[in-house]
């Protein structure tokens, strides 16, 4: 596609708008620095010339690009979200770009001890002659999912700058939150008005998933008897012992995220507190099988059913919340939603990587709100970390993608 993209310029203004959300927060979004950068991108809809765009009181951004076809088009919509992840730092990100990268490893300059190593990521062979960004080593670069932000941007403007290409009514989505899991939360799909959707939110170039794992949320609590340290003998249950010796209990070989790969489920303890008479463990529970979650719930409780044996005065609970469902369950009933992607995919000249995701998007909340919604790649890698990368040719190829499904769309209709 011959196109003066402007894509690259828009990624590097949006990551240096520190948009981190915070899991601890109850407010939506959790944190109101998000919806600077949201501010920014109604701005720029507003200056592409486009009146239907608002920021609504929780942080999302709808935005339409009218139809301008006779075609009767369902409306699409495409979404990405501001947020980056909370488990590295997004203050003054300061990226960087490789020119005409040849192979190697890339020594980031702002903490010369963080490499992105050529062996441990395996894609750089692929960008061979790329220009690429990282950060400069003491940040992530949040290409997760600015990157889509910029994609889908660049796309409305291509749009807007040929107005003789066809299309249907285009809904645009940006939204809070969702690196902490309530991207959807507060999604009017009504006042959306689309019909099917796409997240921009997928890493290597040409992938599309269309699904996803289903997860669960398990808190693990333990309540222990507290006495003075000093005549606990006999009578104190630590409740901080209760959760070390659970956590000692989970398999060192099996059903872990650093065990598993590719269809293989796992549970995944990332923060715990607490003192001597309760102490609580937050766990993550995934699987690409519904029914499984159920097995790994019964599996915690054994393993805590076991450790209490020891502790006969103390008691545990386990507190289980859903967070999201396979969208698979959703995508298999209107495939063509995938097959367009795919497609697209092919006429941007892209070879075409299918796959699932093991994690979550949006779009798995969304496909259950009535709006099926595979997902789409961005282009970057390392997401969550200060050795985050992406090719400036991948964001261009999204963009290229996105202008072709939307094409497709108003060729084929349904």
């Amino acid at each position: 596609m011959s196109y003066n993209y402007s894509v690259l310029e828009r990624f590097l203004k949006y990551v240096q708008i520190d948009t981190q959300s915070d899991p601890h927060s109850s407010s939506c979004p959790s944190t109101e620095k998000q919806k600077k950068l949201s501010s920014v991108l109604v701005d720029e809809v507003k200056a592409m010339g486009i009146d239907d765009v608002e920021l609504d009181e929780w942080g999302y951004v709808y935005a339409t690009l009218p139809s301008n076809t006779e075609k009767d088009i369902p409306v699409i919509c495409f979404c990405s979200h501001v947020d980056t992840s909370p488990e590295t730092t997004g203050k003054d990100v300061k990226p960087q770009i490789v020119k005409n990268y040849q192979g190697g490893d890339l020594v980031l300059p702002g903490d010369t001890s963080i490499v992105i190593k050529a062996a441990e990521h395996p894609e750089l062979a692929n960008s061979l002659g790329h220009d690429i960004v990282t950060t400069d080593g003491t940040t992530l670069l949040g290409a997760d999912d600015k990157a889509g932000l910029a994609e889908i941007m660049d796309m409305v403007a291509y749009f807007q700058q040929h107005p003789e290409v066809k299309h249907g009514k285009i809904r645009i989505l940006f939204t809070p939150d969702e690196e902490i899991g309530r991207g959807a939360n507060k999604v009017d799909i009504a006042k959306l008005g689309a019909k099917y959707g796409y997240t921009v939110d997928g890493e290597t170039r040409g992938s599309v998933e269309d699904e996803t794992f289903s997860a669960n949320m398990a808190k693990v609590i333990f309540k222990g008897v507290n006495v003075h340290p000093g005549y606990a003998k006999g009578r104190l249950e630590s409740a901080i012992k209760m959760a070390g010796d659970f956590l000692a209990a989970l398999p060192k070989n099996e059903w872990s995220p650093e065990t598993t790969e590719k269809r293989e489920g796992f549970v995944h303890p990332y923060e715990i507190k607490g003192g001597i008479e309760e102490t609580e463990i937050t766990m993550i529970l995934r699987s690409f099988i519904d029914a499984e979650l159920d097995s790994h719930e019964q599996r915690l409780h054994a393993l805590a059913a076991e450790v209490m044996k020891n502790y006969p005065n103390s008691s545990y609970e386990i507190q289980i919340t859903e967070q999201y469902r396979n969208m698979k369950n959703v995508l298999k009933e209107c495939p063509h939603v995938t097959d367009y992607a795919v497609e697209a995919i092919k006429r941007a000249g892209i070879e075409v990587l299918r796959g699932s995701i093991r994690g979550g998007t949006d779009g798995s909340r969304l496909s259950f709100m009535g709006l099926p919604c595979p997902n789409l790649f961005a282009g970057g890698h390392s997401f969550h970390s200060k050795t985050e990368w992406i090719s400036v040719h991948d964001m261009q190829k999204a963009v290229d993608m996105l202008v072709e499904l939307v094409k497709i769309w108003e060729e084929k209709g349904e």
